[in-house]
């Protein structure tokens, strides 16, 4: 009785580690704007000149052949807002300047624009998360693609992530 138990117990364990593996490597996302889990600055939200932050990228994985970066947040009203998503981004990007958005494929945000729009929440804090992913491949999605397009399009390419997380508390 106990080969079995130990067996599949093994089993589920291997599974876990290939799956981390596969979807677990670690890239780093920071800004020269912002700390992590810091205060995002007025300029980079819709309440001052709604630019985007300057983002540093490191860590991608040598067998990225592309990378994808959104911006949303998770405490919306509503459910994930989403605010920013480009993919097919060469991957030997390792930075994008403050308001410049890098080479790749804009997606629609949550506003119904292809460009970054910057947190404009209601009353309250809310998080911010700039997402980078490493690809196995580049995408086949049309410009304008909404969020639910790209993360379906990503599901299973995924070869390493990161997170850079800034908040804002809104008193409006």
């Amino acid at each position: 009785m106990r080969k079995p138990i130990i067996s599949s117990g093994v089993v589920i364990l291997l599974a876990a580690i290939a799956s981390f593996a596969a979807e677990g490597a670690r890239m780093k996302i920071t800004s020269s704007a912002f700390q992590e889990g810091g205060n995002i600055p007025s300029k980079f939200r819709c309440d001052g000149s709604d630019t985007s932050p300057p983002l540093q990228i490191t860590g991608v994985p040598s067998e990225a052949k592309s990378l994808v970066l959104i911006a949303d947040d998770p405490d919306a009203p509503g459910g994930l807002f989403t605010h920013w998503l480009i993919w097919n981004i060469p991957p030997q990007t390792n930075s994008i300047s403050e308001g410049s958005a890098p080479k790749g494929v804009h997606g629609t945000n949550d506003f119904g624009k292809p460009d970054y729009k910057g947190p404009c929440p209601p009353p309250g804090t809310h998080r911010y998360s700039f997402k980078i992913y490493a690809l196995d491949r580049e995408l086949d999605l049309r410009g304008g693609a909404k969020r639910s397009e790209l993360d379906g399009a990503m599901k299973g390419h995924i070869v390493a992530q990161g997170v850079l997380v800034g908040r804002y508390a809104r008193k409006k």
